[in-house]
């Protein structure tokens, strides 16, 4: 039996692809009414960029808290990874967005959530010597003995790049059933 070609997608006009570059910027940006009111007209809020950036994670890695709000509000997954395995919560923890990462986690973020990728929030700030944001995710149940995919642990990571804080920070944290 002869398959069929698969069918490619469609073309998008150029005023389409306007309207998303719109959406996109909006979520960096911060312009949180303006998604509001396209969520209320039906935006998907996990729409995604060519890189597979959500609105959600344009939003939290940009440090945009009221656009973060407002996309989790309209059904933002704050699981949903982009391309190289990031989460929402691993971009904020980057950045050093703690007020992000304390919305992100009320809203259900998993603190120890890899995505596709195989780095923490956790492993993510301790390498940036986040010592705020290393203290907040322990105290939201982050494991401080997790491993990457290479084996190595938070501490042992920060301890590479030379973080001069999280690593003593992380002997220091309480181990669960210790």
């Amino acid at each position: 039996m002869p398959t069929e070609p698969a069918a490619s997608p469609p073309v998008l006009d150029d005023a389409t692809l306007a309207f998303a570059g719109r959406v996109f910027q909006y979520a960096r940006t911060g312009e949180a009414e303006a998604l509001a009111e396209l969520f209320g007209q039906g935006l998907p809020a996990n729409l995604r960029n060519d890189k597979g950036d959500s609105l959600l994670m344009l939003a939290a890695y940009n440090g945009q808290r009221e656009a973060t709000r407002v996309i989790l509000g309209a059904g933002g997954d704050p699981e949903l990874a982009n391309d190289r395995g990031q989460t929402p919560l691993a971009g904020a923890a980057f950045k050093g967005a703690v007020e992000i990462v304390r919305l992100l986690l009320a809203h259900g973020a998993a603190v120890d959530g890899v995505g596709d990728g195989s780095r923490t929030a956790l492993m993510t700030a301790a390498m940036f010597n986040r010592t705020e944001m290393v203290d907040l995710l322990l105290a939201h149940g982050a494991d401080p003995d997790r491993r990457d995919a290479g084996g190595q642990t938070a501490a042992e990571m920060a301890q590479a790049v030379g973080a001069p804080d999280t690593p003593a920070q992380l002997a220091r944290a309480p181990r669960p059933g210790a």
